[in-house]
């Protein structure tokens, strides 16, 4: 209310100054070195400028903290990535599910103010007149608010903007079907115009080319049919196969790869390189290790053991640290107090330069194997599917021929030794192999699928950590230290996020209505929508 009364006030100023000024006032004032509003929309700049801070809002690029906010210190530690050397808030916060509301408010807060109030800016400027404009603004939205969902559950999302129903929240339900409504839009927008170059000037990821837009739509769909697999198997499989069969198809080759580019590097770069503030993790070690996976090089270097005279306890070797641990003085790594002996495994800086990942063709690959283990149309041999994967994964990131990899199936996850305190050391909890075995069930199947597409898409924990959720792959270990009110499950693992603090203060009601469609308490321990704790198969 208060916005529209402003509005009221600036539109009766401006009417008094029309009235009072001389014909000749606009000439008179013009600014020579001011860019009018018509030299914007001649170069599509007056909607281009909106562009990047959805892209680089996806998840946050800069500052570093934001994003270690808005997802390193939930979803990357809950996928099993990624863990914190440092006993935060004295050991208590959320990698230990004492769950920190003011940290938690950054993973709502930064896409609605960034990229859903730009996409509804764009659609204004766009829509009707510049369709493929409009297009990929929404397949920018569903592939943001997507990931929102899966932390949260109920978000607002088709009221966004409604000024009679704007804090009314959608059931993540209903939030998926208007997904797949968007990605429908966004590609017949794109097909009906693929050749055009108006997007070129703004694209951080394709260059302009819509094909490979299609391409990503037609994958992200792929992403989310897959998602409700389990809960909504007639409508995934019927919005997987629109997606399969489509003439442009799905991701291929790693160029179709959804890469966004910045001049921010990845802030995990200052996150992990700079501040310390985040290391691997004991499952990455576990099942990177066991594999002898030559990708944990192209992931992970050693942290710099100092001036230290001290021997490295495990010399040569990358060292994972167990999630959710308690008050560990010991574990301030190298650059600080006692384990300075002790290599934990640092974000590679090669994993760091001025491009994040939020879809590659190896994950693609992944789900189509399981598609095709699901009966999927379209989807190809389960096998060759989960074979390309790997190889593409490995072809990414340049580390040789997959053909050895993919054979072995001797090799296991490891046990976790820790370094400093023994008492945390645990066994695999797996002995899932690599080698596809076409004798195996499809469950075992799907593990292996699941795992592979695990290490494939690093380091995009919360992609990670929503298929972990869904299908209980892989095997991740649990944390030390379980700090919640009961409410969380040590085994079972943290579900979601409660809805934070700026929308209880803000939009009670709301949130109220969102909790009913949530289907249990608002608490980390109850389970979305998708998943549904039932057998894959």
């Amino acid at each position: 209310m208060k916005n529209i009364y402003r509005l009221g006030v600036l539109a009766a100023t401006l009417g008094f100054l029309a009235t009072s000024c001389t014909e000749n006032f606009e000439e008179l004032n013009k600014n020579p070195r001011e860019i009018t509003q018509e030299q914007l929309e001649g170069d599509f700049q007056h909607v281009g400028s909106k562009y990047k801070p959805v892209f680089e809002s996806i998840y946050i690029f800069n500052p570093g903290w934001q994003y270690q906010l808005q997802q390193n210190l939930n979803a990357d530690a809950y996928a099993g990535y990624l863990t914190p050397p440092n006993p935060f808030q004295n050991g208590s916060n959320n990698t230990t599910y004492n769950l920190v509301s003011g940290w938690n408010n950054t993973i709502w807060s930064v896409p609605y103010s960034n990229v859903m109030n730009n996409v509804k800016d764009i659609e204004s400027l766009t829509q009707g007149e510049y369709p493929t404009l409009y297009a990929v603004s929404l397949i920018l939205k569903v592939e943001a608010m997507h990931r929102v969902s899966d932390v949260f559950g109920p978000i607002v999302y088709t009221n966004f903007g409604d000024l009679d129903n704007a804090g009314v929240y959608d059931s993540q339900e209903e939030a998926y079907d208007a997904f797949f409504a968007d990605l429908d839009t966004a590609v017949d927008n794109l097909m009906a115009d693929i050749e055009s170059p108006r997007f070129t000037a703004f694209d951080l990821a394709y260059g302009g080319d819509y094909s490979k837009w299609v391409r990503f739509a037609n994958s992200l769909r792929l992403r989310l049919a897959i998602r409700i697999s389990k809960v909504a198997p007639e409508k995934a499989k019927l919005q997987g196969e629109k997606a399969l069969s489509h003439p442009l198809g799905v991701m291929a080759g790693n160029d179709d790869g959804f890469f966004v580019t910045s001049t921010n590097s990845h802030p995990l770069a200052q996150i992990d390189n700079s501040w310390g503030d985040t290391r691997m993790n004991a499952s990455m070690e576990s099942i990177m290790g066991g594999y002898n996976d030559p990708r944990i090089n192209a992931y992970f270097s050693e942290v710099n053991p100092g001036d230290s005279e001290t021997e490295p306890i495990v010399p040569g070797t990358l060292k994972g640290i167990r999630n959710g641990l308690p008050l560990l003085d010991g574990y301030a790594d190298a650059s600080a107090q006692k384990a300075d002996y002790v290599r934990f495994g640092v974000i590679n800086d090669d994993l760091t330069q001025y491009t994040v990942q939020l879809m590659t063709a190896a994950e693609v690959a992944f789900l189509k194997a399981e598609a095709a283990l699901r009966g999927w149309t379209g989807a190809g041999d389960a096998q060759a599917n989960y074979e390309m994967g790997i190889a593409l994964s490995f072809e990414q990131r340049g580390v040789g021929s997959a053909d050895d990899y993919i054979a072995d199936n001797t090799s296991v996850p490891a046990d976790y030794v820790d370094p400093v305190y023994p008492s945390n050391n645990i066994n695999a909890l797996t002995n899932a192999t690599i080698a596809w075995d076409g004798a195996d069930d499809n469950e075992t199947k799907l593990e292996k699928i699941i795992t592979q597409k695990w290490i494939a898409v690093f380091p995009d924990g919360q992609e990670a950590w929503s298929e972990f959720r869904r299908t209980g792959y892989p095997k991740i270990f649990p944390v030390v230290s379980n700090q919640s009110p009961g409410t969380i499950d040590t085994d079972i693992q943290i579900r979601r996020i409660p809805f934070v603090d700026s929308e209880l203060s803000t939009n009670a009601e709301g949130v109220a209505g969102a909790v009913t469609k949530l289907g249990g308490p608002d608490n980390g321990g109850t389970r979305l929508w998708w998943d549904t704790g039932a057998p894959n198969f």
